[in-house]
């Protein structure tokens, strides 16, 4: 399934953290603040490859919303490397979805393609939290999809089925996104061809190619002709 031709795109919809913020340098922050009041460190690659396996466990059980999903993730991983992490305490987690920056290229990449094409975020999130990182992303947006409004979170398909209902067709939507597992996967299983921005050089390993792979937003950007 090859990406539409350019004039034949009619919206791009992106994901939003990972791909337009940068939401592991947000978490680890936040973590390793909340940690120094109690004079507990952690050794950060394994502490995050663990943050986002627990975090799609609680993800697959009923739907909540992402505010109490970093709640809990927060505490099992905390317990799991030792630090007794009060669960009155894990606010301090959603309260720094504020603090979570946009990629350096995000807002000038967004940009280029609204200036182009209808944009649209498909997220993971609540819409509140969406609300907070939008003040960092100056982009207006033609679509918002989140979790909190199909009740599910990706890689289960509800967010691709309800954009595609809004849109009233799939033909000429094209999808960004960084994470293959929520969203690469999911589009190509839905028929929606979608640029991975494979920001840190994750090889395939038997999993099915996306439409096109490139690796900062702004590439995405070249791909859509929206480079200028």
């Amino acid at each position: 399934m090859p990406l539409p031709k350019l004039k034949d795109i009619k919206i791009v919809t992106t994901d939003c953290y990972g791909t337009l913020i940068d939401w592991e340098k947000g978490i680890i922050e936040a973590f390793q603040k909340e940690a120094k009041r109690d004079g507990f460190s952690f050794d950060v690659e394994p502490f995050m490859a663990r943050f986002f396996e627990v975090q799609r466990e609680v993800m697959a059980g009923s739907y909540e919303l992402y505010a109490e999903v970093l709640r809990r993730t927060a505490v099992k991983v905390a317990g799991e490397v030792g630090w007794e992490l009060e669960p009155s305490r894990t606010q301090f987690l959603p309260d720094s979805v504020a603090y979570w920056m946009p990629f350096r290229e995000s807002n000038a990449a967004m940009d280029r393609i609204a200036k182009r094409y209808p944009v649209g975020i498909v997220s993971n999130i609540d819409d509140k939290l969406l609300g907070v990182s939008r003040r960092h992303l100056r982009t207006e947006l033609d679509l918002v999809v989140t979790a909190q409004q199909v009740r599910s979170y990706k890689p289960d398909p509800a967010h691709f089925k309800e954009t595609a209902r809004r849109l009233g067709s799939k033909k000429g939507w094209v999808h960004i996104a960084s994470g293959y597992y929520a969203d690469v996967a999911p589009a190509l299983k839905t028929n929606v061809p979608v640029i991975w921005v494979n920001r840190n050089g994750e090889k395939l390993e038997g999993r099915k190619a996306a439409t096109a792979e490139v690796k900062t937003l702004r590439d995405a950007a070249k791909k859509l002709g929206a480079d200028k």
